[in-house]
């Protein structure tokens, strides 16, 4: 072989590993290959490997819930519903404490009015804490296009962007988000206005 030969195959080969190696130091930081062929998780207009899950949007218009139990909002959603979804995203998987994210907005765990109301908050939709029965009579009566929040006087969840955002889910999988739903028999719906 010539040397001219041998240093194009040796800048090839160079190129390649290096490709190979920040594929590998992104593995950890993107939504799995699994969630990622099942969502058709977009940014911008087409799936980008490593993309943050924080910068992805699902088609449509409904939620995604990842490999990882965290949710990737609908590109059809307002901003605020996207913005909620992502700050549910960063305490879905805090630990359940009674009264948490009550005195404090980011505290170390949370019970069910506080994660609801960090999550509603994270959307501009609400500037305080609340406890599950002001919930009963907050925002507007009845099921809401985007959000839905379900109360009663022990408990509050809510469902946003046809995922449920409950501290009873965490039993499931570890996170607050699941796609399995909840009989509301018991509970009063309301949702933020307009959405």
């Amino acid at each position: 072989m010539s040397k001219a030969l041998i240093r194009r195959v040796d800048r090839v080969a160079t190129a390649v590993a290096v490709a190979l190696l920040a594929a590998v130091a992104f593995v950890g930081l993107a939504p799995s290959a699994s969630a990622a062929a099942n969502t058709s998780a977009t940014n911008g207009g087409g799936a980008v490997a490593g993309t943050p899950l924080s910068k992805l949007t699902a088609p449509g218009a409904k939620a995604t819930l990842t490999a990882t139990g965290l949710a990737i909002p609908p590109a059809n959603a307002p901003a605020k519903v996207q913005a909620a979804i992502r700050a549910g995203n960063r305490i879905a998987k805090k630990p359940y404490k009674w009264g948490g994210g009550h005195a404090l907005l980011n505290d170390s765990g949370y019970d069910c009015s506080g994660s609801v109301s960090y999550a509603l908050r994270g959307g501009r939709l609400m500037t305080s804490a609340m406890a599950s029965t002001g919930f009963m009579s907050w925002g507007r009566r009845g099921p809401g296009r985007w959000i839905t929040i379900r109360a009663h006087g022990g408990h509050v969840y809510m469902v946003i962007a046809g995922l449920r955002f409950d501290t009873s889910a965490r039993g499931l999988g570890g996170s607050r988000w699941t796609a399995q739903m909840r009989s509301p028999r018991g509970f009063v719906a309301t949702h933020p206005i307009g959405l």
